[in-house]
């Protein structure tokens, strides 16, 4: 009796042991690491790198690169830190996943790069990494709260930025959701009507739209050589918008969501951007392009509506405004329509 009583408390210690040390995994599964003299923070899940938050003062702003699936596949364009074979070496400001404006009182902080002169930089601004606030890991998410500051060619600073980034893994689901806080400093900051803009993503080759248009591609060296004809090989972008458009036709409409389907090597992908009700200018046009920009923009109406809507937004000194994005990245399967418009629900 006493040998099957103990056996009994032993079974069950070992079977309460192996909860708490699943507890225990499930709590370390998201980690965030920063690494102060590489001006980069990642963020890993089960161990491996999900994305990084980097902010070299090469790239002229903060952006999370690259970004990868759970199987391992980077839906990010490499080129130009770390250029992969067969891509387009186009837009050197297109890194990862960022946010930014073509026209904040006057000055193009979008397409900020080292490849503008410098008799020109006097027009473009740049968006500098202030300080990190916190960083949180939970059982189920990670979160990294940091503070930028967008500033002019003299230095002055126009915007305070407040970003919190909040990172979930499902099953083979993976999810950024971006909520930004922006704030005028001392003096009114317009965001004239630009179609460069507001939350961008630079896709993998694989995700692009099929082309025949001639380009420049990389070698896996990095070094460009102009392609007269395309090679559309594993190619197989298909963006989808909530409102039924597929393809080159989602450009310059509105919808709440856009979903990019695609494959990377045998991986079915899917990419989506939701909008969410609160943001100004809801929904948000599409900045969507077959060459591998994937972009919300709200404030670019006059643009993309042909001059039949405009909005020439304003932010008065002191006074801020918020938005708020998510990011989804589902690896194994494509998400249908009915998954996405379940996932925008839930995120408003």
């Amino acid at each position: 009796m006493y040998n099957r009583f103990k056996k009994i408390i032993i079974f069950s210690l070992v079977f309460l042991g192996g909860i708490v040390m699943t507890c225990s995994a499930q709590e370390k599964r998201f980690s965030i690491v920063e690494k102060k003299e590489e001006k980069k923070i990642d963020i890993n899940i089960d161990g491996k790198l999900f994305t990084a938050y980097i902010y070299p003062e090469s790239l002229m702003k903060p952006v999370l690169y690259p970004i990868v699936t759970s199987n391992g596949s980077f839906i990010t364009r490499g080129w130009p830190l770390a250029p992969r074979a067969g891509e387009r070496v186009d837009h050197p400001h297109h890194v990862g996943l960022w946010f930014n404006y073509g026209n904040v009182n006057g000055l193009d902080f979008w397409n900020n790069s080292t490849s503008i002169p410098p008799q020109k930089k006097s027009q473009y601004g740049v968006i500098q990494h202030a300080k990190v606030n916190s960083i949180k890991t939970e059982n189920d998410r990670a979160i990294l709260d940091v503070t930028s500051f967008w500033v002019n060619s003299d230095g002055i600073k126009l915007l305070k930025e407040d970003t919190q980034y909040i990172f979930t893994a499902t099953n083979n689901n993976r999810a950024i959701q971006i909520n930004v806080k922006l704030t005028a400093l001392k003096e009114e900051v317009s965001f004239k009507d630009n179609k460069e803009g507001l939350l961008g993503l630079r896709l993998a080759r694989e995700l692009e739209h099929p082309s025949d248009q001639p380009e420049k591609f990389t070698d896996v060296n990095g070094i460009a050589t102009d392609v007269a004809e395309m090679n559309n090989n594993g190619v197989t972008g298909l963006y989808r918008s909530s409102e039924g458009l597929e393809g080159d036709n989602v450009w310059g409409t509105r919808g709440e969501w856009v979903n990019l389907t695609g494959k990377i090597g045998n991986e079915p992908i899917s990419v989506v951007i939701l909008d969410h009700s609160k943001n100004v200018g809801f929904p948000t046009y599409w900045h969507a392009r077959g060459y591998g920009l994937f972009a919300a923009n709200p404030l670019g109406q006059k643009e993309f509506s042909e001059g039949k809507e405009e909005l020439n937004f304003k932010l008065k000194a002191g006074k801020s405004i918020a938005f708020k994005y998510k990011v989804l990245i589902q690896s194994g399967e494509v998400m249908t329509d009915d998954q996405v418009n379940a996932e925008f629900t839930t995120f408003q």
